[in-house]
């Protein structure tokens, strides 16, 4: 269904730079898809050019603000689909500058819908939400009938921009679905700091053969998805139907614990090595827990599944990073 489903089709990815939307944007062209690509291009936030190495010549890329109104009128109209990935999503950062956060994540993300309303109405659009609007879990696998009681300010306003776009797709007709990701890992992620991801911290630090902190006694449980899975979900949502006005978890194979993880990880790279160590208070503050995914809504709706096991995740990741190094360091 995929295989066809793009070919000639125009796609515009907002936060086409960063990680998931540059690798959403190579699967795209391979498919046959026009592409634009919308960067702010902020280095905090992950927009890299090295992220699509090889693919600029094959999409045309913007780079403007997703708070510009005025760009998005014009960059919105005659699409098929929107991908929507811009977005500010270190947990660490809202906390510290909640303003902005709440800029990015509620204020861009109405102009967004606003542009589309009028000026593309018959817009596809996939938002790229979080399962950290859940908070710590009541219960897990955390399915998508759990309450939301996010524990910072990103999670509030993602919260939030995920509902505009429910919002209009139930009052203004503008097709939209939001999916709500977990822990998504692999080639083109952020590893300069540790402010957006902690796994690509990691991954990092093992490569460069330093002790990865594990905070407090490393059994917390998560669930990790490999971005090609990542982008599966989100070609499925664009070109379904079902998924109009709806919210799905995506997931991974299975919960692991982070000394599992790291374990892992470090065995993968063959450097590295961990300790634990005691929470600091501004993690300590916000941290939620073991949680995971129940991603069996988008499985039955959508057909959607993670295919791609940790330990493979991670030796393509690894292998990435290790080719490409002097990019992302």
């Amino acid at each position: 269904m995929i295989q066809q489903a793009f070919r000639g089709k125009r796609c515009l990815i907002t936060g086409g730079l960063g990680f998931i939307g540059s690798n959403l944007a190579f699967r795209l062209v391979d498919l046959g898809a026009e592409v634009v690509i919308v960067d702010s291009l902020v280095p905090e936030y992950g927009g890299n050019m090295a992220n699509v190495h090889g693919l600029a010549d094959h999409v045309r890329i913007n780079i403007a603000d997703v708070r510009d109104q005025h760009s998005l009128q014009y960059l919105v109209q005659g699409q098929d689909y929107l991908f929507n990935l811009a977005g500010q999503v270190s947990h660490i950062d809202s906390m510290e500058n909640p303003f902005n956060d709440l800029d990015i994540n509620c204020r861009a993300q109405l102009s967004i819908l606003e542009a589309c309303r009028h000026n593309n109405p018959a817009i596809k659009i996939v938002f790229a939400s979080t399962r950290q609007i859940y908070g710590r879990p009541d219960y897990v696998p955390v399915d998508e009938q759990h309450l939301l009681h996010p524990t910072d300010v990103n999670g509030i306003n993602k919260m939030a921009g995920e509902w505009y776009h429910i919002l209009y797709n139930n009052v203004y007709g503008i097709r939209a679905c939001a999916l709500r990701m977990t822990n998504t890992y692999g080639p083109r992620m952020l590893v300069r700091h540790a402010r957006q991801t902690a796994l690509g911290w990691f991954v990092r630090q093992a490569l460069d053969n330093e002790v990865i902190s594990i905070y407090g006694d490393g059994e917390q449980q998560r669930d990790y998805t490999y971005v090609d899975d990542a982008v599966e979900a989100f070609l499925l949502a664009a070109i379904n139907p079902a998924a109009d006005g709806q919210v799905f978890n995506l997931g991974g194979p299975e919960p692991i614990s982070h000394l599992q993880l790291i374990s892992t990880l470090t065995e993968v790279a063959g450097t590295g090595s961990y300790r634990l160590v005691p929470f600091p208070p501004e993690k300590a503050r916000i941290d939620i827990g073991s949680v995971y995914s129940d991603y069996s809504r988008i499985q039955a709706v959508l057909g959607w599944q993670p295919t791609t096991s940790l330990r493979q995740g991670l030796e393509y990741t690894v292998n990435f990073y290790r080719e490409f190094r002097e990019s992302y360091w």
